[in-house]
């Protein structure tokens, strides 16, 4: 007689497993919390321990010991380290985050317009740059080895061994001076106003951002294509009969596209340190060249709330690049 056997019972699966977009969300929200305060806790310690006294490198040589004393207490230098941190830790929570040490105005309201200006700068450039860099790519690696190939291999490579402020300073001469006069090699653009306002002012920085940035997408996404291209089920649309731009744009692009997230992500966040450089030689006033004047007039409120204001850009950009990348990977967002 047989004896029946029951089938094992299935095995639930974990949360996590069973959702991966939000536990990835969760998981790198929480991490990226925590290094924002390691990184509150490193800038706050290096603009506040390091050798030197605040106070008297602000007055200069008007400082006396009288003034000193008072410009301490009107910072909240006389204060513990301890305390004066947690002062200015909870204060970029509640919007107090005190006064610029160069003018006395709200730190907040000297860094807003910046700071917009500078998205504006950013997101134009990523944006323009992202689908330039994917475009091109894929033409290169439909037409792997030919004469599209190789030329955009060798500028691609030529470029990347140009810093900023050199295909910075050609654009200048090309389009703003010597050469041409056609746009303004410097980006004025009035108090209370925003870069789009003018948008004449954006080309030139908008330019030289998208010109760095453009080679690295392109050669990921020509390497990533050519994959697809060659893998077993791009093959097997071809021998089921599909047409080539389905076959390209349905089965090849999607799958080559994800990990050309990640590299866009990481040139998103190239462009929130370029734009140090590049602000500063087109003088356009963003947040970049407000940290350069800030550095120079040693404004430690401003160095503080920029750095940390980055910090959380960067946080922000991986976590967005991961869901999107996941996303864009179906086997990956499928739970297991």
């Amino acid at each position: 007689m047989a004896v029946a056997v029951a089938p094992p019972p299935a095995r639930s699966l974990r949360w996590s497993q069973q959702h991966p977009l939000f536990a990835l969300v969760i998981r790198r929200t929480l991490v990226g919390l925590l290094t924002l305060v390691i990184v509150s806790i490193i800038v706050f310690l290096a603009t506040e321990v390091l050798p030197g006294n605040a106070a008297y490198a602000i007055l200069g040589k008007t400082s006396t010991p009288a003034r000193v004393r008072a410009l301490e207490q009107q910072l909240g230098l006389d204060r513990g380290l301890v305390d004066q941190y947690w002062v200015w830790f909870t204060g970029l929570f509640t919007g107090h985050l005190g006064t610029s040490t160069s003018n006395g105005l709200g730190v907040w309201a000297q860094i807003e317009p910046r700071l917009i200006d500078s998205a504006v700068l950013v997101f134009v450039a990523g944006i323009i740059g992202s689908v330039l860099g994917i475009v091109l790519g894929a033409m290169a690696a439909l037409r792997k080895d030919g004469w599209f190939d190789h030329i955009s291999a060798v500028a691609a490579l030529g470029i990347t061994a140009l810093p900023e402020f050199v295909i910075a300073i050609a654009l200048i001469i090309l389009f703003a001076t010597t050469v041409s006069h056609v746009l303004p090699a410097v980006s004025l653009i009035p108090p209370g106003s925003y870069a789009w306002n003018d948008p004449k002012m954006l080309v030139l920085p908008v330019a030289t951002l998208v010109i760095v940035i453009v080679p690295y997408i392109q050669r990921m996404m020509r390497a990533a294509m050519i994959e697809a291209l060659e893998s077993d089920y791009v093959e097997m649309a071809r021998l089921k009969g599909l047409k080539a731009w389905r076959v390209v744009f349905v089965h090849a692009l999607p799958n080559a596209i994800a990990p050309t997230i990640q590299v866009i992500g990481l040139n998103f966040l190239y462009l929130a340190g370029g734009i140090v450089v590049v602000e500063y030689i087109f003088n356009f006033p963003g947040i970049g060249q407000g940290l350069v004047y800030a550095v120079t007039n040693r404004d430690i409120p401003i160095i503080q709330f920029t750095v940390v204001i980055l910090a959380a850009f960067y946080v922000f950009m991986n976590i967005l690049t991961d869901v999107i990348a996941l996303l864009a990977t179906p086997r990956r967002r499928i739970a297991r």
